[in-house]
């Protein structure tokens, strides 16, 4: 009897030491884990939703980038083709009132002449006595004669002349007229799909105001647009230095009037090109690239600086009106802003690195 108690007493010790170190287990009912596996589903689900959204915003960020750069192709070349009509009528018009000048004065010798005629015919001398007097008469009227039918025959030329110039005038006009319309409705679509990208940009704008103020300071510091366009960085550099296999179009339409390495109106070489621009003229992305710099600039205007591959930065200066930002990555062709009207005419500085490189070897000069 003592001895089954002892045994008793053993496995009582035993059951007591195991019950210590059981540690309680949850069993979950079929409910709650169907309940669980929904859940992580639907998290998928929403994910999934998610990046469908990102990449169909990014597709149309794209959609948008492309349709600028064909639109602002568009309003570029029609702005192009007003401006030469614009030109042409104002020399028109030019050459109307220098032919209606000399017309007038015209008219004033041809009455001269008339008079001169009138005269001689209202006082004849026929005697013999002053035989003189009569040749001397039919001279003078022969003399006005044939004076007043060249003026005739010059003022018929001129009328004739300003007739075809009043002609050629109103062609032109209905030229410019009819464009007016097209112009209007693409520059609509311009600005909507400008309007567009600034919202799709919205992202952008919370990264800015640092990079901004630190670009604030180092435009304060710098002292040239070298400075500044070397400050705001550049892609990397490449063994190829070929910016393009071919010549890119120049960022605004115009006609350069100061070459790389020239003298520019205060004696200094330049570094770029300066290009005379019609007033408020487009300007577009010379190629693929990022915003490195969007702001004022002191001498220079609104300034736009994109960096591209191989280590090649271009500097667009007096710009009146800026449409993109820092950061932004901008095809070749989109739009990134206008001219300053009053002050119409593009510094274009190329640089690779720390070094300006002459923008022909880039560029095409002629549009």
């Amino acid at each position: 009897m003592k001895k089954l108690w002892s045994n008793l007493g053993r496995v009582f010790c035993v059951l007591s030491f195991s019950l210590c170190f059981l540690q309680p287990v949850v069993v979950y009912g079929a409910s709650e884990l169907a309940n669980i596996q929904a859940q992580i589903k639907k998290t998928e689900q929403q994910n999934k939703k998610l990046e469908q959204q990102v990449q169909t915003s990014n597709k149309e960020v794209e959609s948008t980038k492309k349709k600028l750069v064909k639109a602002a192709d568009r309003v570029s070349t029609l702005e192009e083709q007003r401006g030469a009509v614009a030109k042409k009528i104002k020399e028109l018009d030019a050459q109307r009132d220098e032919l209606e000048r000399e017309l007038k004065q015209n008219q004033e010798r041809i009455a001269d002449a008339a008079s001169s005629i009138l005269f001689v015919a209202s006082h004849p001398s026929f005697d013999s006595e002053n035989m003189r007097e009569y040749v001397l008469t039919s001279a003078i009227l022969s003399g006005a004669a044939d004076s007043f039918d060249a003026e005739i025959q010059k003022a018929t030329e001129q009328i004739k002349k300003l007739e075809k110039i009043r002609d050629e005038r109103a062609i032109e006009k209905e030229k410019l007229d009819r464009t007016a319309k097209r112009y209007a409705d693409e520059k609509d679509e311009l600005d909507k799909l400008l309007r567009t990208r600034s919202a799709q940009n919205q992202k952008l704008r919370t990264k800015q105001s640092e990079l901004q103020k630190k670009l604030r300071d180092l435009s304060a510091r710098a002292k040239t647009i070298s400075e500044l366009s070397a400050g705001v960085g550049s892609s990397e550099m490449s063994s190829d230095s070929r910016f393009s296999i071919r010549k890119l179009n120049k960022p605004v339409k115009g006609r350069v009037v100061v070459h790389f390495a020239e003298k520019t109106a205060l004696g200094l070489k330049s570094d770029g090109w300066y290009i005379r621009v019609r007033g408020n003229a487009l300007v577009m992305a010379p190629a693929d690239g990022v915003v490195k710099f969007a702001d004022s600039f002191k001498g220079f205007g609104k300034v736009v600086i994109m960096s591209h591959k191989n280590g090649y930065n271009t500097v667009m200066t007096n710009l009146g009106e800026i449409n993109v930002m820092l950061g932004q990555e901008v095809l070749a062709g989109e739009p990134i802003g206008r001219m300053n009207s009053d002050k119409p005419e593009m510094y274009l500085e190329v640089r690779r690195g720390d070094k300006a490189v002459d923008p022909a070897r880039l560029f095409k000069e002629k549009d």
